[in-house]
């Protein structure tokens, strides 16, 4: 039988990014800038590259911004053609999802991870879908969904992004347990653990902020089983999926960077621009002046 393809994804984005405050009092972090582009308009391009035709925004109060910015901006449009700014007119237009192709709906109440993507449960349907976080970003020629994609073609069933992590710092991710060789770049998930102890992580295989999930997830999120932190936890309702269905996790190609972190922030900010032809030889000149 024919898989299914990816066609939905769902980016859940109703967090209050209180670790950028004051900059988050009025503006969504998912609206911070990387060089000259939110943070959001990555994920959103990275999940467009990969094939995906609906993008589901799961949202909170004083989100607008996010909503406007995938939106039509006709007096900037008109002001851009007036002056003759073709290439920035076209390159404005280019990342704009098709018309129809967006929806918004808002997660309530801060209840978790789990709890966002359940918000979505009525848009996704009965077929399985992405989940991407904004507040991670990789860095590669080949999409970071993309690469989970063509996994999904091969194997079917539940994908998600992983990376090694140093054992000392399991206690702060969600670790996988693996069948057979941790060291492969594709693994066959048999548990998840959440932030467990150095001596008691299962191996030093991370989560990471893209996943694709079967849409019978939605019947464990459903139970609103709080977890970790109070929490309704991803990772527990995708823990109750393993063995019913096929549960993979591939070590991605790229660079990731934890934009939900200042010097993560900072971090993406240096590395993203130093791929600009642009701007690469004037800022290497600007580092190289720093007394570090």
């Amino acid at each position: 039988m024919a898989m299914k393809p990816i066609r939905k994804a769902v980016f859940p984005v109703a967090g209050l990014g209180t670790r950028f405050l004051p900059a988050t009092k009025s503006i969504p972090k998912e609206m911070l800038t990387i060089v000259d582009r939110p943070l959001i308009q990555y994920v959103v391009e990275e999940a467009k590259a990969a094939g995906i035709e609906e993008f589901i925004f799961v949202t909170g109060r004083g989100k607008s911004a996010i909503e406007d910015h995938f939106d039509k901006a006709y007096e900037l449009e008109q002001a851009l053609e007036t002056h003759n700014k073709q290439k920035v007119l076209a390159d404005l237009k280019s990342w704009l999802p098709a018309a129809g192709s967006v929806v918004y709906t808002r997660q309530q109440e801060p209840l978790g991870l789990g709890h966002a993507v359940w918000c979505a449960r009525r848009l996704v349907g009965d077929e399985p879908f992405a989940v991407l976080l904004p507040d991670e970003i990789v860095q590669h020629d080949v999409p970071c969904l993309k690469q989970l994609v063509e996994i999904y073609q091969q194997t079917g069933g539940n994908v998600i992004a992983v990376f090694s992590v140093p054992r000392e710092e399991t206690d702060r991710y969600g670790i996988l347990d693996v069948a057979g060789d941790d060291s492969a770049a594709l693994v066959e998930v048999r548990g998840l653990v959440e932030k467990p102890r150095p001596d008691q992580a299962p191996s030093t295989l991370s989560i990471t902020g893209r996943y694709i999930l079967m849409p019978e997830i939605f019947e464990h999120l459903g139970d609103h089983e709080k977890g970790a932190g109070g929490e309704i936890q991803l990772t527990d309702a995708m823990t109750k999926m393993i063995g019913r269905y096929p549960f993979h996790g591939y070590r991605f190609k790229g660079q990731r960077h934890d934009c939900g972190s200042a010097l993560g922030f900072l971090r993406a900010n240096i590395a993203f621009a130093l791929q600009r032809d642009d701007l690469k030889d004037d800022l290497k000149d600007y580092i190289r002046t720093l007394s570090i």
